[in-house]
């Protein structure tokens, strides 16, 4: 808030349109040069960005599924079509989505942790789908919910650059950071990728207060210990609670949990919300039996635990 405060002296002025400060702080963390940095209005306006230069006019594009609803609809945006692969034992089936991978495949999303499953692929296992992946192939790894990851076999997308392929890893200052509200992320690939896209990409797409908020987030190492330490505890308490009341999950990496309710989950989330209590549906995804939790304060998981209590023994 001190930078969003301070950097209204300059919002009479036109933002950095390459974010060059950012950028810098960005590849010093990272360990890769600014110019394989690409800043957008949100991760949203990177996959925009790679359906545009590599779908528009048609092209197909290989989705897990359920996933991240924007990925199809950037794909669809540009007259592409999407080859869906769905997910197995809740993680993406990175075999299954390397076999479709044809002549025709421009690109193929991936995110990691899944959402909304929260679970991985480990850096073995990505390993391999690569060996199947041609280097003409765009692969986007969209790392939203990369930084609550503790797993160490968690594969760091971006440190693949260097493979002979097309690799662009997503990240996002909306999660983990808390500024979803100001629509920042980035995309890290190869320096030839990144001049592609920054030949679409609109000027000044992201805005002053949004550049200055991220860089300081970056250095904000006290937000950072405490948002991972209430992340671990937060979970591994629902976790225990969930199990106590008899209920699976899917095994998350992520800032929420994907809750197996039953043929009721729909009322479930309906009763919760009269207590007050947020959760959402899964029908959507095609998970109708399913809700999804975020992990959020102790007051917060124990409203949930709670009300949820509640409405299983009186369902």
């Amino acid at each position: 808030m001190r930078a969003i405060t301070e950097a209204l002296q300059g919002i009479h002025r036109y933002p950095d349109g390459a974010g060059t400060g950012l950028k810098e702080e960005l590849a010093r963390r990272l360990r890769v040069s600014p110019d394989q940095i690409i800043l957008g209005n949100g991760s949203n306006e990177i996959f925009e960005l790679v359906a545009r230069t590599f779908l528009q006019g048609g092209g197909e594009a290989v989705v897990p599924t359920p996933t991240f609803a924007y990925y199809r609809i950037a794909v669809q945006a540009q007259g592409g079509s999407c080859v869906l692969i769905p997910i197995k034992d809740f993680k993406i089936d990175l075999v299954a989505m390397a076999r479709q991978v044809s002549a025709k495949t421009k690109v193929i999303f991936l995110s990691n942790p899944n959402n909304p499953t929260g679970t991985i692929f480990t850096r073995s296992e990505f390993d391999i789908f690569l060996t199947h992946i041609p280097p003409s192939t765009v692969v986007v790894v969209d790392e939203a919910y990369g930084e609550y990851v503790t797993d160490r076999e968690y594969p760091a997308a971006h440190e693949y650059q260097q493979r002979g392929k097309w690799i662009i890893t997503t990240k996002t200052f909306s999660k983990f950071y808390g500024l979803a509200g100001l629509r920042i992320g980035y995309g890290v690939a190869r320096k030839e990728l990144i001049e592609i896209l920054e030949k679409v990409r609109q000027p000044f797409s992201v805005n002053y207060l949004a550049q200055k908020a991220a860089a300081a987030a970056l250095t904000d190492t006290r937000h950072q210990e405490e948002t991972t330490r209430i992340n671990k505890t937060g979970k591994a308490y629902l976790t225990a609670e969930l199990s106590r009341q008899g209920l699976t999950f899917a095994p998350t990496e992520a800032n929420f949990i994907l809750v197996h309710i039953g043929p009721k989950a729909p009322q479930a989330v309906e009763e919760l919300l009269r207590q007050g209590v947020v959760v959402r549906g899964m029908a959507g995804y095609g998970l109708a039996e399913y809700i999804r939790v975020s992990i959020s304060l102790p007051e917060e998981n124990k409203r949930f635990v709670e009300a949820l209590q509640r409405w299983v023994k009186g369902s």
